[in-house]
């Protein structure tokens, strides 16, 4: 009979590589504070559209 107990391994994984398990990064965003970047870089584009003529004297 044979023990239930024992660990078996996966086989290997076809060539495929997981590269996130093999690099941590030093910087790290939560994603708050992506959402506020994305909604004042859309504000600055936004105030450019509006205003950016009048501002550098194109008209």
């Amino acid at each position: 009979m044979a023990r239930q107990d024992k660990i078996s391994m996966p086989s290997g994984m076809g060539g495929l590589t997981r590269y996130f398990d093999d690099y941590k990064s030093n910087i790290e965003f939560k994603p708050g504070h992506i959402i506020i970047l994305c909604i004042v870089v859309i504000l600055i584009m936004m105030f450019l559209h509006l205003q950016g003529f009048s501002l550098l004297g194109i008209r």
